[in-house]
């Protein structure tokens, strides 16, 4: 079995791999996502997965190492992670009943080879009201994802309707991970899987 690196601290990554049958090791990479730019939502989200993937391959050079991240695009502006409660209340007044597509980059790094791919889905906002912003703001959790929401957590509520695959909108493509790794010659199985 080859060793399964996730370069990653998102609890929500790591549930949706644990829960699909792998069980990776845990390392975070540490890369200062301000440095890294790109003139559009896909490309930056893709740069940002290998920047990660790249910074925990050079400790790991034995294993597979899987980066990811994810950024939302808004009438092509890119939104991360809020900075404070204010931002994240001003992410969701502007999306609020709106459509925006949630874009997962995905970085895998296996020796000296690199793959790389970028899933887009569209996400359909219902439009909560002011006192239904400050109330989910407030429980904190929209301060630790890219567009201020989750579709697994209490944003769910929030959110109306999904066109493409649901799991990369909770931060890893598990269609688009298998087809990286048979693109390398190996197998789920060869990661772990089914792991039950």
């Amino acid at each position: 079995m080859i060793r399964f690196v996730l370069a990653s601290a998102s609890p929500a990554r790591l549930a949706t791999l644990r829960a699909a049958g792998l069980d990776p090791e845990v390392i975070v990479s540490g890369v200062d996502e301000s440095a890294v730019v790109a003139a559009d939502t896909a490309t930056l989200a893709t740069r940002l997965a290998f920047a990660k993937a790249s910074a925990v391959a050079c400790t790991r050079p034995d294993a597979l190492v899987l980066g990811c991240d994810s950024l939302l695009d808004v009438d092509a502006s890119i939104v991360g992670k809020p900075a404070s409660i204010e931002d994240a209340v001003a992410h969701w007044k502007a999306m609020r009943g709106r459509t925006a597509v949630l874009y997962t980059g995905h970085a895998l790094v296996y020796g000296d080879r690199v793959l790389s791919e970028v899933a887009g889905t569209t996400v359909h906002f219902a439009d909560p009201d002011d006192a239904e912003i400050a109330a989910y703001v407030g429980t904190g959790e929209p301060l630790a994802v890219a567009g201020s929401f989750t579709v697994d957590g209490l944003g769910g509520w929030f959110v109306d309707a999904v066109d493409g695959d649901h799991h990369n909108v909770v931060g890893v493509s598990l269609p688009v991970l298998r087809r990286m790794v048979r693109r390398l010659g190996l197998s789920l199985a060869d990661l772990g899987w089914p792991g039950r």
